[in-house]
């Protein structure tokens, strides 16, 4: 496939860019600062000067953008309004780095962990703020998008595995009663997705076993 990998000197987007590598996709990374990843494409452009044309006949582009500090957390929803805009009505599948506090912690989806009791009170701007560009997302239906959340314990330098559990809507634990998962695994779950296609106009969750 032909892949394009946005922000992709963060942790996860040069994890990502090492995935689709070694699996032998031709992949461009993109990103404001000079390439620190492993990518040989890349095209130094900040997001929101992307335009139709930078993206046209890539097969998957990932939006692996992150923020961390609070005044610059509404770029999210900008960031995924963007590119929605400019990839409207192709056939590109756009994979988006989601968070946990959006999913749900009941059958019927009204109550969501961030907005539980034990949620750390430190990481509910972050969390609400990713919480807010899922939900403009589900509003856009002329785009091929999947929404893809970490297990809540979201280890940096955990090890990578191999073994995942591909969930829905609702937080779930393992057999251990974690929800926990590496960057290494998540990235190598995201471009199993990625190879699938089976998944469209949807959030979905990943954690390891």
């Amino acid at each position: 496939m032909k892949v394009a990998v946005l922000s992709s000197n963060g942790k996860v987007g040069s994890l990502v860019v090492d995935e689709f590598l070694s699996r032998g996709h031709e992949v461009t990374g993109f990103s404001r600062s000079e390439n620190k990843s492993n990518v040989k494409n890349f095209i130094k452009k900040d997001i929101f000067d992307l335009t139709k044309e930078d993206l046209a006949g890539y097969d998957v582009v990932v939006d692996a953008f992150g923020v961390w500090t609070e005044e610059e957390f509404p770029l999210f929803t900008k960031v995924t309004n963007h590119l929605s805009e400019i990839l409207a009505g192709s056939s590109v599948k756009l994979l988006i780095v989601g968070g946990a506090g959006s999913l749900y912690v009941d059958s019927d989806h009204k109550v969501q962990l961030l907005d539980t009791p034990d949620f750390p009170a430190e990481f509910y701007p972050l969390a609400k703020a990713m919480t807010d560009a899922l939900a403009v997302q589900r509003t856009k239906n002329d785009v091929d998008w999947v929404f893809i959340s970490p297990a809540a314990d979201f280890v940096e330098d955990g090890e990578k595995t191999g073994q995942y559990i591909i969930a829905g809507e609702v937080f779930t634990v393992n057999e251990k009663g974690e929800s926990i998962i590496s960057y290494a695994d998540y990235a190598a779950a995201l471009v199993d997705i990625a190879e699938s296609g089976k998944y469209s106009k949807e959030r979905i969750s990943l954690l390891g076993k």
